[in-house]
């Protein structure tokens, strides 16, 4: 599976998001709506899905999906298992 649409699939089930709003350039507290803390909390789910580690200056950086997509996609690569 591409870890492009893992990351949507995460968003869609975790943020109950509708999968019409979801595309790479929407900003996560501007476009969809989510709270800092909500934001955080799904990084966490991604985290564990991705068996990666986002120290907390890297979290400022991710604002939109396709940042947090490009950020994992830097770590494991474009595909994942699952």
């Amino acid at each position: 599976m591409l870890v492009k649409d893992k990351v949507m699939k995460i968003m869609i089930e975790h943020l109950k998001l509708n999968p019409d709003k979801i595309n790479p350039e929407a900003r996560f507290l501007q476009d969809l709506g989510i709270s800092s803390m909500t934001l955080w909390e799904m990084l966490m789910v991604m985290e564990d899905e991705f068996n990666i580690e986002v120290p907390e200056e890297d979290v400022r950086k991710i604002r939109t999906i396709r940042s947090a997509i490009e950020y994992i996609e830097a770590r494991v690569g474009t595909e994942t298992k699952g």
